[in-house]
């Protein structure tokens, strides 16, 4: 209750909540915003994202917004608008989805390594650092371009790539954490470790990953755009916001067709700002420090 007294305080947390919220609003109505033509509902979906988006000919040249399409259609004759509101879907199933398991997966790893130590914080700890060793977009690359272009499988890159920092975060709590007097005394009554982890380090190492998760939301999406960008990221069609700036860089600069990239830059620029207030705003919360 303190934390959200403190939390209710921060204006730029409530902006950032609120504009998560107006996201979340889209992302569950995008049947009803972008209505999905006879075409789109007989493809298959990947996690009720359709796997293409709607699209209106094939003119290699994009055509400016009009009644029927409020945003224009991007190169290809892709609607725009249809993009952006099911792109939603997918940044805050990529952004979530992804960041949860990472979560879980660096828990995992950072509490084993860190109330076990010896050899077991040895092997786990160098692993992360191999992780550490490579830039993540090269990584996530190589391991888009081994196992495949499709969101389930650039879901499983950003995990294998991002769970080391939480890893490491969580390792130093327990490592603080278990030499404190209360994990001794369940110790020494017999507890096994499983209890003593789950009951006694566990929730009292979680605190510092709530604003970490929060801010990793919007720099996973980012990440995943930038690989659609780059051309290794979802396959051609699929309603994503970097796959639409991706398919509109040939015309960076030309004033005619800035709906092509502005409103899908907008959407992510709007996305992450969200996260990232939230965050920081969750941050000064959970700070003890903070008055």
């Amino acid at each position: 209750m303190n934390i959200w007294k403190k939390f209710r305080k921060n204006p730029l947390g409530l902006i950032g909540m609120l504009i998560i919220l107006a996201f979340l609003v889209m992302a569950l109505f995008a049947p009803v915003l972008a209505p999905l033509t006879e075409d789109i509902r007989n493809l298959p979906t990947t996690f009720t994202v359709p796997n293409s988006m709607v699209r209106e000919g094939f003119s290699a040249l994009p055509t400016p917004p009009s009644k029927e399409h409020v945003f224009g259609l991007a190169a290809g004759g892709y609607d725009i608008y249809w993009g952006l509101i099911w792109g939603v879907r997918s940044a805050f199933l990529v952004g979530i989805g992804v960041t949860l398991m990472t979560a879980l997966v660096g828990i995992l790893v950072g509490i084993t390594a860190g109330y076990y130590g010896g050899w077991v914080d040895n092997v786990f700890m160098r692993f992360t650092d191999i992780i550490f060793a490579f830039p993540n977009l090269v990584l996530l690359m190589i391991l888009v371009i081994v196992l495949g272009r499709s969101l389930p499988i650039i879901m499983l890159a950003l995990v294998l790539v991002g769970w080391a920092q939480y890893a490491r975060v969580v390792r130093g709590d327990v490592l603080k954490i278990k030499r404190l007097e209360y994990v001794d005394a369940a110790k020494s009554l017999g507890n096994f470790d499983s209890k003593v982890i789950t009951k006694h380090v566990l929730p009292n190492s979680l605190n510092s990953l709530l604003a970490l998760v929060s801010l990793d939301i919007g720099s996973t999406v980012v990440t995943f755009a930038a690989l659609s960008f780059i051309g290794v990221g979802v396959p051609e069609g699929f309603p994503d916001w970097g796959y639409l700036i991706n398919i509109s860089k040939g015309f960076f600069g030309q004033i005619n067709y800035w709906y092509t990239y502005i409103y899908p830059a907008t959407f992510i620029l709007l996305f992450v700002l969200g996260w990232t207030l939230l965050g920081e705003a969750i941050r000064e919360a959970i700070d003890p420090r903070s008055r």
